[in-house]
């Protein structure tokens, strides 16, 4: 008869996403005390800038998305976790790391996909535009 295998391994099997390693040591979920202004700012900026080269109807879609996400965040709807990952995701796409900023995004849609659903599509459109953004 074919033997029993082992017991499976210990610790996770994939690597953890480098930017969310990197912001667990300097900023345990608990204390994270994100503002909203700080991850909408740029997220908002970011749209401004897509305002020209990106279609009308488009931009709307992710401006009334940006807004549902402030409201969520303003009603203290979102977790520490999502508000630590959006945060690290504004940080990535300012620094235009945008393979980091669609692995935030698509950790976040994975991992509280109920907190996120509503707006996330706006902000991966949202990253999506922004990347296909001429280079100055």
């Amino acid at each position: 008869p074919p033997r029993a295998l082992g017991p499976p391994p210990l610790g996770p099997v994939g690597a953890a996403p480098l930017a969310e390693g990197r912001a667990s040591a300097a900023c345990p979920e608990q204390e994270c005390n994100v503002s909203a202004d700080t991850v909408l700012t740029p997220l908002r900026a970011a749209l401004d800038a897509c305002r020209a080269t990106v279609q009308k109807q488009v931009c709307n879609d992710i401006g009334r998305r940006l807004t549902v996400l402030e409201d969520a965040w303003a009603q203290g709807k979102l977790s520490a976790p999502v508000r630590k990952r959006m945060s690290l995701l504004v940080q990535e796409l300012q620094q235009q790391h945008w393979d980091a900023a669609d692995e935030i995004h698509r950790s976040l849609m994975v991992d509280h996909v109920n907190e996120v659903s509503q707006w996330m599509v706006g902000v991966k459109r949202l990253i999506a535009e922004t990347r296909a953004l001429p280079t100055a």
